[in-house]
């Protein structure tokens, strides 16, 4: 993964290299570093809570959806919802692998999403994809997603993280809370923020953060 990863933005295509590992798997889907093949715990344990649950019916929009454990999740809460990757052959899994889905499986690119979805999505749901781009398409997929958001909805961020002292380290790349601060410059609101430590061995430090944008829109 790091070094497709490495050849990839080096010709200056930081999202090319999730497609050149897709298909190098050849529908092997438990090679994909990544793919636990279920929903991510933390989006579980998220959508289990009362004020989630009186967002059912909502448009959600999963982020990177690799093979799609996460959208079914939130179909599964009652949310409508459209998921996306920028991978072909994932998004040829998801349909394989769900084929009575009532999720929207789409092809399309964080750095560049339909402008059709401007907008559209009481919730934005972004799982370790910001933490896989370089800093330049990073703050750019940042400032895409936060025009996703509906006026009234929700951005929930998940990703590893680190203090801005602490060194980068290789691609999956921990986000700063002040990189995270981007989103409130560009019109949302911060409502929760978690940084804690998960179970793995070792653990790995992350970030779980809540955004809104204001009813009116502003």
């Amino acid at each position: 993964m790091r070094r497709l990863a490495r050849e990839s933005i080096a010709r200056g295509d930081a999202v090319g290299w999730f497609e050149a590992l897709y298909q190098s798997v050849n529908g092997r889907w438990d090679q994909i570093s990544w793919a636990d093949l279920m929903p991510n715990p933390y989006l579980v344990e998220w959508l289990a809570s009362d004020r989630v649950r009186q967002r059912a019916g909502a448009t959600a929009l999963v982020v990177g959806c690799g093979l799609g454990d996460d959208a079914e999740a939130l179909a599964a809460a009652g949310f409508s919802v459209t998921a996306f990757d920028v991978s072909a052959t994932a998004i040829t899994g998801c349909r394989a692998r769900f084929p009575e889905s009532r999720v929207d499986y789409a092809v399309a690119d964080v750095l560049a999403p339909p402008p059709a979805w401007v907008g559209g999505f009481g919730l934005v749901f972004e799982s370790y994809t910001l933490q896989v781009l370089p800093p330049a398409p990073r703050a750019v997929a940042m400032r895409e997603l936060a025009t996703l958001v509906s006026p009234g909805g929700q951005l929930l961020v998940l990703c590893r993280g680190r203090d801005a002292r602490d060194p980068v380290g290789e691609v999956p790349w921990p986000l700063t809370r002040e990189e995270l601060q981007g989103f409130q410059e560009r019109g949302l609101r911060q409502i929760a923020f978690d940084d804690f430590h998960d179970d793995e061995a070792p653990p790995v430090r992350r970030f779980k953060a809540l955004y809104a944008r204001d009813p009116s829109g502003a």
